[in-house]
């Protein structure tokens, strides 16, 4: 679903009237996908200045292949309270994996992560171990590593090792983690009921996430 709205251009300030995409089915448009996934499908780039702008709006991904769909709300709560409502009526979506995320970055690494045939939720506490275990070496405050975001890059290699990013003293930095760590990790939420629930429909899979239930 396409639709046109007034934006502003971060640099110049004039207002343009742009379009923007509510929703991105990359079943039906294979093509958006890679879209996605460089970001070029959330910017615009402003005609008098040529600012390259993000869009912020609220989107809905939808990829059919991978049963995933995820909406990107802008952190809207009453969005997320209607898509919540509306859920158990979607009897189509039972074997999906559903997701909310407030923003593009959040958006892109989902389809990073699920493109790669892994899973978020196991994925979140990969990087909660990884933080721990960054801790006890020392070297870096605990409360400073806990609160810096990572970002799952990619699985690649011989022995299938993923690449965590996260920002240090101004630069990403990049970190190699063994694909035994995830699995580890996904045999931990594997017994416990309590995490498979609070995964169940829509549900907001991140770093705070992950906190509710490991500390």
């Amino acid at each position: 679903m396409i639709s046109e709205t007034r934006a502003a251009c971060s640099r110049c300030g004039e207002l343009h009237t742009i379009t923007v995409r509510n929703s991105i089915n990359v079943g039906e448009n294979p093509e958006l996908k890679q879209q996605v996934l460089d970001g070029s499908a959330f910017i615009w780039e402003c005609p008098h200045c040529g600012t390259l702008n993000l869009i912020r709006s609220q989107v809905l991904y939808h990829d059919p292949a991978e049963r995933l769909m995820v909406w990107m709300t802008g952190g809207s709560e009453e969005l997320k309270s209607k898509v919540q409502a509306s859920y158990g009526q979607m009897e189509e979506l039972k074997d999906y994996s559903l997701r909310f995320v407030d923003d593009t970055g959040s958006l892109i690494e989902k389809v990073k992560i699920f493109d790669a045939g892994l899973d978020d939720a196991v994925m979140e506490m990969t990087k909660y171990v990884t933080k721990m275990e960054m801790c006890e070496k020392g070297g870096t405050d605990a409360d400073t590593i806990l609160a810096t975001p990572f970002k799952f890059l990619n699985l690649n290699g011989a022995d299938n090792e993923i690449t965590l990013a996260y920002p240090s003293e101004g630069q990403m930095q990049m970190l190699a983690v063994g694909l035994n760590v995830y699995e580890d990790c996904r045999n931990i939420i594997a017994r416990n009921p309590a995490v498979k629930d609070s995964i169940k429909g829509f549900a907001t899979i991140d770093a705070e996430w992950v906190r509710r239930f490991f500390r």
